[in-house]
């Protein structure tokens, strides 16, 4: 078992997060302050924001300790899903807290809205925040773009099977709207003497906390739930298992993630009937040593011996032509 990872190798493997979580927090403090000082619906919503994403770094933190731990009687492939749980969690905390205080705060306030203070404050904190959250983005944004490979944004996050990083992408995201709309709601606000502008602004940050937060429960439900490996990479095993003269037929590849860098292959192959048992032992391992190679994410492989005629045949896999293209 490899020795247990220092405090500086944790931080730099975990930059996204801990970069968006320091921040986060230190915003909330700030939004707070100036949401007590200004009377501001949308600030105290920014802060709400930035209090529940500061939660939300801490629970994937927390859920990739949890998913490193080894494999076990009880589970077997290990507990590397587990941090698919806790990116579902983190979804419900966005959409359950995040959304759901900013847009009742901006209900009561667009409802009995309170008299105008100087916004001055609100303005200084904004700006703090939004350079402090436009660089938590772009650590975000070179992170998820060095994994795309190619694909386009919305298919990378598609195709991607670490929550973390699409996560803290989204949020970031989510985070620079809502600061645009607090200041346009202030100013708005204080421009036109209606303090009920900024209510509604605080209600439009919480829509765009829904939206994220019910697009990121949908990706993290399909983790849960199990994906297969990537299309390229299951035509490549299809390939490699297909070219060995001994098999004659390659009946169906099935692939699931076990954990973001984990996958369980299987494979039904129909074997030529007069290969010596010891033979096709032989060939099992070298097939499984050439797999283990192409991918270091193969952590476990399944070969069967089974004839097509009794088998469940899929159709042969064809490598993607335009990584560009959608799913």
């Amino acid at each position: 078992m490899a020795g247990a990872q220092s405090p500086s190798a944790h931080i730099k493997a975990n930059i996204v997060l801990y970069g968006a979580l320091f921040a986060n927090l230190g915003i909330a403090v700030a939004k707070f302050v100036a949401a007590a000082i200004s009377g501001s619906s949308s600030m105290l919503s920014e802060g709400v924001h930035s209090l529940v994403d500061s939660g939300n770094q801490m629970l994937l933190l927390y859920g990739q300790g949890k998913a490193k731990r080894p494999a076990d009687s009880r589970h077997p492939f290990g507990y590397g899903r587990e941090l698919y749980f806790w990116a579902f969690v983190v979804a419900i905390l966005i959409f359950a807290v995040g959304a759901g205080i900013s847009v009742y705060e901006g209900w009561i306030h667009f409802r009995d809205p309170e008299p105008l203070r100087d916004p001055t404050i609100n303005y200084v904190v904004l700006g703090i925040a939004f350079l402090l959250e436009g660089a938590s983005w772009t650590i975000a944004v070179r992170e998820f773009n060095a994994g795309r490979r190619g694909l386009g944004w919305w298919k990378a996050v598609r195709r991607s099977k670490d929550p973390a990083g699409f996560i803290v992408l989204f949020e970031d995201s989510a985070a620079l709207a809502g600061l645009a709309i607090a200041a346009f709601g202030i100013w708005l606000s204080h421009a036109t003497g209606d303090a009920r502008i900024d209510g509604l602004a605080s209600m439009a940050i919480g829509a765009i906390l829904g939206a994220v937060a019910v697009l990121l429960a949908r990706e993290a439900k399909e983790l849960l739930i199990g994906e297969a490996a990537d299309p390229e990479l299951i035509a490549q095993i299809w390939a490699i298992v297909e070219r060995r003269p001994e098999i004659t037929a390659v009946n169906h590849v099935r692939t699931i993630h076990t954990a973001p860098n984990a996958i369980f292959v299987a494979v039904s192959a129909d074997f030529e009937d007069l290969l010596p048992m010891g033979d096709a032992e032989t060939l099992i391992e070298a097939i499984e040593t050439e797999l283990k190679a192409a991918s270091s994410d193969i952590s476990s492989i399944y070969i069967r011996p089974e004839k097509q005629s009794d088998a469940l045949v899929q159709p042969r896999p064809q490598m993607a032509a335009d990584p560009e293209g959608s799913d």
